[in-house]
């Protein structure tokens, strides 16, 4: 599953990518345009890493797949690192509930 924006950060698109900022901790997170593309293909834009990846591959195909999942999957977990983004849980599961 992939990650869902935080709802509080704001995005800027530059033209060489973009910034993330929020408000709450004050935080700024730099993106080159790959990694702007990556935010920008978040859901509910991309409902799979599958069909993110595939985004990105087909528009930058110079790049080899393996290259850019691997690079995708270190950008998300920064991001939710930061708390930029908010991992999500499996589908069938309730977040909520208790151990």
């Amino acid at each position: 599953m992939l990650p869902t924006a935080n709802p509080s950060v704001i995005f800027q698109k530059l033209d060489d990518g973009a910034v993330l900022f929020t408000p709450e901790t004050e935080i700024y997170f730099g993106l080159n345009a790959v990694g702007a593309l990556v935010w920008e293909l978040l859901p509910p834009r991309s409902d799979s890493l599958d069909a993110l990846c595939a985004t990105v591959s087909a528009t930058y195909s110079d790049a080899h797949a393996s290259t850019i999942r691997s690079d995708v999957e270190e950008l998300l977990d920064q991001l939710i690192a930061e708390g930029l983004a908010h991992a999500t849980p499996p589908r069938g599961t309730d977040a909520a509930a208790a151990p």
